[in-house]
């Protein structure tokens, strides 16, 4: 009789050691819960900015002249002012901030021939829009000193919006010299005129 041969103990293998090696694939797929607010956040505002350059699009897009364009935001800011003095008693900040969208529309608004014309006339609209909310119910030098200190107070919504009415038209400039430089590139050339013959 053999005695019996002794049995191999089995062992569990040992856990992977986190110094060493590659980490483990549920550690390398899981993100950290620090990158989930501003992913999250970052796809929130790329959402909300195709929101809003749909809404753009979708808005009519006149082509006004000069003189339009200035009717309509000279307009525009005087029936803002009499809305922003009856609901809102006249407030500034009110008046600056819808300041700045019609800014913007102006410079998009404005036909490609009178460019030049809206930042002309951006800041002559903000002026019109004052009337009716300055203070100053006396004579004429009252009301013209009441629009010189809201002027002086509040000139930054006037350099913000005329800003903003630069940069638009000038974008829009150089995209109109540039697409004209492109259909001159696609034009066949001109075949050469042939020469007179002189006797």
């Amino acid at each position: 009789m053999r005695p019996p041969k002794p049995r191999p103990r089995r062992t569990a293998p040992l856990p992977p050691q986190s110094g060493r090696g590659r980490p483990a694939t549920a550690e390398r797929t899981a993100s950290p819960p620090e990158d989930r607010p501003a992913a999250s956040f970052v796809r929130s505002f790329v959402r909300s900015a195709r929101r809003l350059v749909q809404a753009v699009r979708r808005m009519p897009n006149p082509r006004l002249t000069g003189i339009g364009i200035g009717l309509f935001c000279c307009g525009s800011m005087f029936v803002l002012a009499c809305v922003d003095e009856v609901v809102f008693g006249g407030s500034l900040i009110v008046y600056g901030v819808l300041f700045l969208p019609v800014s913007a529309l102006t410079a998009l608004w404005v036909r490609p021939a009178d460019l030049v014309t809206a930042p002309i006339v951006v800041p002559i609209a903000f002026v019109v829009g004052l009337l009716p909310i300055t203070e100053g119910s006396g004579g004429f030098g009252e009301r013209i000193m009441g629009l010189v200190t809201a002027l002086a107070m509040h000139a930054g919504w006037l350099y913000g919006g005329t800003l903003i009415t630069g940069v638009i038209t000038t974008v829009r400039k150089v995209r109109l010299m540039a697409r004209r430089r492109a259909q001159l590139r696609r034009r066949p050339p001109r075949p050469p005129r042939p020469r007179r013959r002189t006797a």
